[in-house]
């Protein structure tokens, strides 16, 4: 069972994807449920689960106020932070949602473990410490604030959760245009809904 259907089953047996993340029963740190590194070294479920709509919002280039269909609660300004990625260095274009982020990880050295994902073969891991470099301290503090978690589960969750995301999201080891993906990944989560 791969990392992202382990995240799947975990959101199927809690219902779809609708909840809050922080409130009395939900993912964030008030809500009872352990965080961080799960037995075996790997990141807790609850914080790959708290991180996924970040993450789709991420590579969908979802910017202020786009949530995800389906998914609950807003992205409120961490969609404008994230929309804003691709300006941290970019080509001149601008290009935010996975080519931005591809991009921001081949500037700060991490562009062979970037295609691997996109690729047909294995999935290079990225080291937690790589995301300190692609993301700045406002965005990793807003991203974990979003999501509940710390900026170390944050860091620890995105870099097990973004090479499998890609991956999924780039078939045949090609990138999607940005109208596809946005449709590719809206069908994923309506499909996580029903």
């Amino acid at each position: 069972m791969g990392l992202l259907d382990q995240i799947l089953g975990g959101l199927a047996g809690r219902g779809g994807v609708g909840g809050g993340l922080g409130g009395p029963g939900g993912m964030g740190q008030g809500g009872g449920v352990p965080m961080g590194r799960a037995p075996g070294g790997r990141v807790n479920t609850q914080v790959l689960m708290a991180l996924l709509p970040i993450v789709l919002n991420l590579l969908a280039n979802r910017r202020r106020g786009g949530s995800m269909p389906g998914m609950g609660g807003g992205m409120g300004g961490l969609g404008g932070v994230l929309g804003g990625l691709g300006g941290r260095g970019a080509s001149a274009g601008g290009l935010g949602g996975l080519a931005g982020l591809l991009g921001q990880l081949g500037q700060h050295g991490y562009g062979q473990q970037a295609q691997s994902w996109v690729g047909t073969g294995e999935n290079e891991p990225l080291p937690p410490e790589a995301l300190s470099h692609v993301f700045d301290q406002q965005q990793l503090s807003e991203i974990a604030s979003e999501a509940g978690v710390s900026e170390d589960e944050a860091r620890l969750g995105l870099s097990e959760l973004l090479p499998e995301v890609v991956d999924r999201f780039t078939p045949q080891g090609q990138l999607l245009g940005e109208d596809e993906l946005n449709n590719s990944i809206d069908d994923f989560v309506r499909q996580l809904g029903g």
